[in-house]
């Protein structure tokens, strides 16, 4: 069942209201490529406190156990933590016929198509 007119209309205005929202935009257009490094390292950082938190229990050593906790957080924040020098993924400027925003990448992924997709056909209804 296609939406009325007005549903379209209210629809359309919220997508332009999300659209300017930066910080809802960087959410969904960052780039989510980690470093191997980051990730060999927090791996390996995580492993070494599991051991101390173990070792700590094992021990009755409430330090060590802290310490191995701690350890495992700051890997884990590693592992997931971008450098400090790149920057977020930017979004092209939206068209003026109300389409989607196109992502400053040249290849598209599966989610781009399946929006092209989906942009294609409302044009289509709209007409």
């Amino acid at each position: 069942m296609p939406l009325s007119e007005y549903e379209q209309r209210v629809l359309s205005q919220m997508e332009q209201q999300l659209r300017s929202d930066p910080r809802l935009v960087s959410t969904f257009t960052t780039d989510h490529r980690y470093s191997g490094r980051r990730l060999a390292l927090g791996a390996l950082l995580v492993l070494a406190g599991l051991g101390m938190l173990v070792g700590g229990v094992a021990g009755s050593l409430i330090w060590l156990g802290v310490l191995g906790f701690l350890a495992m957080l700051g890997g884990v924040m590693l592992a997931i933590s971008r450098p400090k020098g790149a920057a977020p993924r930017q979004m092209a400027p939206a068209r003026k016929g109300g389409g989607s925003p196109a992502p400053a990448r040249k290849h598209s992924g599966f989610m781009q198509r399946l929006e092209e997709r989906w942009d294609r056909r409302r044009d289509q209804r709209g007409r």
